[in-house]
């Protein structure tokens, strides 16, 4: 994996001993980001939480962090294409979304090598290495997810490990040629003839 672009988000210098906590997501109303600035505001750890994206829920989000005080602590540098470019520059990323299917931007955070701390939406809980579950909440509370992000923040050696499973797992199971071979036998077996699409 080439090392990210350090310039590649706007507005993002890091500070010495901060955790920087990454989402990629639309700023719309199912992808909870309120309570995820709020999460991210009750860790006691140095914390930066950065929200790539753009939606109608921008203003919420801004109003949520000023109401905590935590406006030099949330950056939203807007729309930024091409994630591989940056997602490396995250220690964590974090999900706080009302509903999920299977969201890209965990495949695009495990192949980086991160941990993810988020709520159990959707496919989210089965995507992660065994490492990454239990930062996978039980519920979908903000105060668990709180909980969640801080294990992860306050321990680098932690955070390395989990991202290595991660890692090792996307390259496994969601590299697109391994895929495309799960596919082809999953098709294979529906049509009871092994080696039909080879």
């Amino acid at each position: 994996t080439k090392k990210p672009n350090s310039k590649a988000i706007p507005g993002l210098v890091r500070k010495p001993g901060e955790v920087i906590i990454g989402a990629l997501a639309g700023l719309r109303e199912v992808k909870n980001l309120p309570a995820l600035v709020r999460a991210t505001a009750g860790c006691s750890a140095r914390v930066r939480l950065v929200i790539v994206g753009e939606g109608p829920e921008r203003a919420k989000i801004e109003m949520a962090a000023r109401a905590l005080e935590m406006q030099d602590k949330v950056l939203l540098p807007g729309f930024l294409p091409d994630p591989h470019r940056f997602v490396g520059l995250f220690d964590i990323m974090a999900l706080s979304s009302l509903s999920e299917q299977f969201p890209i931007s965990v495949v695009e955070a495990m192949a980086a090598g991160l941990p993810i701390a988020s709520v159990p939406a959707g496919d989210i809980p089965h995507m992660v290495s065994e490492e990454n579950r239990p930062y996978i909440t039980p519920h979908s509370g903000e105060v668990d997810l709180r909980d969640a992000i801080q294990t992860l923040a306050a321990d680098a050696k932690l955070r390395a490990t989990v991202g290595k499973a991660n890692r090792a797992k996307a390259v496994a199971e969601y590299d697109d040629k391994a895929m495309i071979a799960a596919y082809a036998h999953l098709y294979e077996q529906a049509l009871g003839r092994t080696g039909a699409l080879s």
